[in-house]
């Protein structure tokens, strides 16, 4: 079965316009022969009217005066249609009085008969010639009829000599053989030359639409090769992503594991071993109180004894401040909402600062990862809020929105100029915003003097899972 749509383009083109230059052609070739046809009916009607009224003018003018014709005129008539090459060309004839009346007819049973005034007569009582290649319908072709089947028929008008006045109507017929012949012969002529600039068009546009074709497929052809590559590449770039993901997860909780275990070496290392200094140094200098020495030289003792107890006990103190925080609590089991609350508690204990909190829309699962990336964020921005603002009006805004988890921490303290804490020195900004990102997620900061403070996150909630054992 046919199915146009199996072509490619270029066939499908080139067969839609060889089916319509083919129409056109049909159309213009019919055109152009109908107009032929009426162009050389048209022009043999004329020059045989002009040659018929230089004959039988003459004998028809007196029907300027009257409305009949004598027998000489049509004994006359007889003979030129008859004895003459006249005759000869035209098959039938007849005169028409300008009220229908057939005045005389090489078919003497008209004569003196009369019809309608049809459109074509009345023209040529108007003065004009007409012709058509009649079928030969009308009532008064009875006679035509039985003989032939087309005629070429022509209205002459006959006018009476020096004037324009038009005194009767001449009606011929003649065969459509010559004609016919002459008219199959333009015919063919402009068949001809319509086939050939048809078929000069199609082979162009076969030509023009054949090399943008070949130019199509060729790069259709690297089209389809480049995308391969780049659909390789894609799912290249998509297993690299998955798995800086989930190093950047690993990550995370990689680095609380070394935070985790730099604070109990600190603690079973130097810390006990301030502790134990300290313990000594005590011990010390209870010894030095007693020793038999001057009173001055125990009083020097005693206070280099004193200076070295305060330094040791607030080096011990904030080595202890310092692995509270490098220690991070258990959340792995804890959600998103727990892991919020845990951090604001934590900060309201230690400052006796309160803090407005609200979870809206989160999911109660999330990766380890994040949860531990919400925890730090909120140590920090809490922390530094604190630090810089007194902790006035801390609120912390956490929601869930298209698979992110959005974390927002204000207050309404003075507020800064972004460009001076903007800086690599400023570790707290810079480790919050680097936790953020190796998620793959955004850090903003706004700040205007007088008007603030506001730190916002965006947290991806579908990282890939990690084994965080």
């Amino acid at each position: 079965m046919f199915t146009f749509s199996r072509f490619n383009l270029s066939r499908q083109f080139l067969l839609a316009c060889f089916f319509i230059l083919l129409v056109g052609m049909i159309v213009i070739g019919t055109w152009v022969g109908w107009q032929i046809e009426i162009g050389v009916a048209n022009r043999t009607a004329a020059i045989t009217a002009l040659y018929v009224d230089s004959f039988i003018s003459p004998h028809l003018q007196s029907l300027a005066y009257t409305d009949k014709l004598n027998v000489e005129h049509l004994a006359s008539l007889d003979a030129l249609l008859t004895n003459t090459s006249l005759g000869q060309r035209i098959v039938t004839f007849k005169v028409w009085g300008s009220d229908g009346t057939i005045l005389y007819s090489t078919n003497p049973a008209l004569i003196g008969r009369k019809f309608p005034i049809t459109a074509e007569l009345a023209h040529a009582f108007a003065g004009e010639v007409q012709t058509e290649i009649s079928d030969l319908t009308e009532p008064e072709n009875e006679f035509e009829r039985g003989q032939w089947s087309r005629l070429i028929e022509t209205y002459a008008p006959v006018r009476k000599v020096g004037t324009s006045t038009v005194v009767a109507v001449s009606e011929f017929y003649q065969m459509t053989e010559d004609l016919e012949r002459e008219v199959r012969a333009a015919q063919m002529r402009s068949w001809l030359v319509v086939s050939a600039a048809t078929i000069a068009m199609y082979l162009l546009l076969t030509g023009l639409v054949g090399r943008a074709s070949n130019t199509i497929v060729f790069q259709q052809s690297e089209l389809r090769d480049k995308v391969a590559q780049l659909s390789t590449m894609l799912m290249q770039n998509e297993q690299l992503h998955n798995r800086v993901s989930r190093a950047a997860a690993r990550t995370t909780a990689l680095n609380e594991r070394f935070l985790r275990r730099i604070a109990a070496d600190l603690h079973d290392g130097p810390g006990q071993d301030l502790a134990l200094a300290l313990l000594r140094i005590d011990e010390l200098a209870e010894v030095c109180a007693a020793c038999m020495v001057p009173i001055v030289k125990r009083r020097a003792a005693s206070d280099d004894f004193s200076t070295i107890q305060s330094a040791l006990r607030t080096a011990l103190a904030d080595m202890r401040a310092i692995l509270a925080g490098l220690r991070l609590p258990e959340i792995g089991k804890l959600s998103i909402t727990e892991t919020a609350e845990r951090a604001v508690r934590d900060y309201e204990r230690k400052t006796n600062a309160a803090v407005g909190l609200t979870v809206s829309d989160v999911p109660v699962e999330a990766p380890l990862s994040v949860k531990i990336t919400l925890y730090r964020i909120l140590q920090e921005s809490l922390a530094n809020g604190f630090r810089h603002a007194d902790g006035a009006g801390q609120r912390v805004n956490i929601a869930g929105k298209e698979g992110q988890l959005i974390v927002e921490i204000s207050d309404d303290g003075p507020g800064f100029k972004k460009r001076d804490v903007l800086a690599d020195d400023h570790l707290g900004l810079v480790g919050m915003r680097e936790r953020v990102e190796i998620l793959g997620g955004t850090f903003e900061l706004e700040s205007a003097q007088n008007n603030g403070t506001l730190i916002r996150a965006s947290l991806p909630l579908t990282l890939l899972e990690v084994d965080d054992e």
